[in-house]
């Protein structure tokens, strides 16, 4: 169940940005931005924790140290100095925006209550379309794990990708399509002195 508030995304002026947390502070990120009326999105996935003594299962963020965010870039300042945020994942200096579909692809998986978790990010390769199913029309890398095939869905800005469980029966090939990011003048940056793992 992800973390969101939603608002209208018809705002010409407002985009979505991600925006990069400390270390296990999404959540509360999240939370102090809503307050502010900040749109927000942190998608989460359930994970089975097992120690000693039990089992339980806890709710993790599916892109660890980011959360997205709806904004106009008037709301720059309110959202830099929130608890938690060290700044906006950047491309030449600037807060780089989010495709809204790779955003919106990643809110419907999660909104779907279906198997997902966090995957390693798939730069090139043929992309495939679900025909079938709740994730009907999803666009993604199919990968075999095991004797499972997912879906890998990702966000380019962040090199990050989601996977999600997929029949390979309910597939089809997307031609003429790669997967991969558009050549950029530099690469995404955090604030100096913090890392991206």
């Amino acid at each position: 169940m992800p973390i969101s508030g939603r608002t209208s995304e018809n705002n010409e002026f407002s985009a979505w940005f991600a925006v990069y947390t400390r270390h296990q502070h999404e959540k509360s990120v999240a939370q102090f931005l809503a307050r502010k009326n900040v749109e927000v999105f942190l998608p989460l996935y359930n994970s089975t924790r097992r120690w000693k003594d039990r089992v339980k299962q806890i709710s993790l963020p599916l892109f660890p140290n980011y959360v997205f965010v709806f904004a106009p870039m008037e709301s720059r300042a309110t959202i830099v100095t929130t608890p938690g945020v060290y700044d906006f994942v950047r491309q030449g200096g600037h807060p780089a925006p989010i495709p809204s579909e790779e955003v919106s692809a990643i809110r419907s998986v999660v909104e779907k209550g279906v198997s997902v978790e966090p995957h390693p990010f798939l730069k090139s390769g043929d992309r495939v379309r679900l025909k079938s199913g709740p994730l009907e029309g999803m666009e993604g890398i199919l990968v075999r794990k095991k004797n499972f095939y997912r879906l890998v869905i990702s966000v380019a800005l962040l090199e990050r990708s989601v996977a999600v469980e997929a029949d390979a029966a309910d597939v089809e090939r997307v031609l003429g399509k790669k997967l991969g990011v558009q050549p950029i003048p530099s690469t995404p940056t955090v604030p100096f002195g913090y890392s991206w793992s």
